[in-house]
């Protein structure tokens, strides 16, 4: 059975683990409608607009046109 030779520090053990745990940053991009940053791949919240149509029917867009 593998026993190690020497003691693993606080410190040393905290820096092997923090790099695992980090988080990366969501990647976005803009609408090609609006401008507005969104998620790749998902509706734009602020217009609907999805691969080149119109997805949802938000309040806002259904406001101006009455």
């Amino acid at each position: 059975m593998a026993v190690p030779k020497n003691k693993t520090s606080k410190q040393r053990k905290a820096m092997r683990r923090s790099a695992v745990w980090r988080l990366d940053t969501p990647n976005l991009s803009a609408c090609p409608k609006c401008g507005e940053l969104r998620r790749p791949h998902t509706v734009c919240r602020a217009c609907g607009f999805y691969n080149g149509r119109d997805v949802l029917q938000l309040e806002a867009a259904s406001k101006k046109k009455k």
